[in-house]
């Protein structure tokens, strides 16, 4: 093999491939980058039988063949090579990476011995990568990162012909995000796929600014498999099997009781004055006529308040939350003001979640059919 590649190219191209590669692999030839030159370019593809990801690039290929390279090892030479054209080539079972005055010479790994990569055909839907790339920064954050129940560790994906939900829950919160996309042909039934959260995150940074994402779901050699595809880059990453917790139930039709205050002045007052918290205690959020006012009371030797303007609809409320939980869901609330919303149990004494939302105005509902149910901490009476 041999070739002369752009630098700037060769050293996206490889930092893509090994971006979704674990630390840590039990089988050392998965944390491979495996290279195919022809006369076509280049494919740089990684694997590590539960996500994949493959990209082409251009490059001048005087002679033809396949290598297999540590991922890691070769991204961090890439990324520090000088301003020079790449000239790489393989010796005696060595690979020889020469860039300006540098010069690098590589141990090569059996090619024979890497898995054969997820092949995906057809087409699930398509959707903008900047509108997928929102949708999943804002709903992402809800998921666990408990491994001891993987079906709440994922991103539950539900698509019908001109809509993709995405919902995701932790049992302490639930976000659900959705948005129009295109189904082309696809049955009227809702399709479901059940995503990694760290996966379909790092998926929505690296496509967020392509045009178009295609998304397929499908069933690949007997295996659960969802491909996310735009422009030259391919990322498959095999599905969550388990039945997702029927969450949307949890939401309310309607609440009546509700209060709209500024997003910014909230962030930052609840920034503020859980400074004095101790580790996962709760902050108190005091809602009435005259604004809402937050308190914390860390030990003895700390405490904290502050009031900041709202406009409450409906009876004065006070819950406890979970400060962390709360700016996530506030993060997420891309609007110049967001509502909280108080939802009602049969306790009279134990407070319902609360619903975050958008809001366009103080009085104007937002439209990005975002929700954030956060449920309160009880309050110690």
């Amino acid at each position: 093999m041999k070739f002369q590649v752009n630098r700037d190219v060769f050293s996206e191209a490889v930092s893509f491939a090994v971006k979704l590669l674990p630390q840590r692999t039990t089988l050392p030839i998965l944390s491979g980058v495996l290279i195919d030159a022809n006369d076509g370019g280049l494919t740089l593809s990684t694997f590590d039988y539960e996500v994949s990801a493959r990209t082409k690039i251009e490059a001048d290929v005087s002679e033809a063949g396949q290598v297999l390279v540590s991922g890691r090892l070769l991204a961090e030479i890439a990324s520090r090579l000088p301003n020079a054209p790449v000239n790489f080539s393989t010796e005696s079972g060595r690979i020889v990476v020469t860039c300006g005055s540098a010069n690098f010479t590589l141990l090569s790994m059996p090619v024979e011995e890497y898995p054969t990569l997820p092949q995906v055909e057809g087409t699930s839907g398509v959707i903008p990568g900047e509108r997928f790339a929102e949708a999943v920064s804002q709903v992402a954050v809800a998921a666990s990162r408990d491994d001891v129940t993987p079906v709440i560790t994922g991103v539950q994906l539900e698509a019908s012909e001109t809509n993709l939900s995405l919902v995701a829950t932790d049992r302490y919160r639930v976000a659900i995000r959705d948005i129009d996309w295109d189904g082309g042909d696809a049955p009227a039934e809702t399709v479901q796929a059940l995503v990694p959260a760290r996966i379909i995150a790092e998926i929505g940074k690296t496509f967020g600014h392509s045009a178009q994402i295609q998304v397929t779901i499908t069933n690949a050699d007997d295996r659960e498999v969802i491909a996310f595809s735009a422009g030259d880059k391919t990322v498959t990453s095999l599905l969550i099997k388990g039945n997702f917790p029927p969450v949307r139930r949890l939401f309310p039709e309607t609440v009546e009781n509700y209060a709209v205050m500024n997003t910014a002045d909230l962030i930052e007052a609840t920034r503020r004055v859980s400074l004095v918290l101790e580790r996962e205690a709760a902050l108190r959020f005091s809602f009435s006529a005259e604004g809402v006012k937050l308190e914390a009371i860390g030990s003895e030797h700390a405490q904290a308040s502050e009031q900041i303007d709202a406009h409450l609809v409906g009876d004065d409320t006070v819950v406890s939350l979970k400060p962390s939980f709360l700016l996530d869901g506030l993060g997420a609330v891309h609007s110049e003001f967001v509502r909280i919303s108080f939802t009602k149990t049969d306790n009279p004494n134990k407070p319902g979640p609360v619903l975050i939302t958008s809001q366009t105005s103080r009085d104007e509902p937002g439209a990005d059919n975002y929700k954030y149910l956060l449920q309160p901490n009880l309050l110690l009476r």
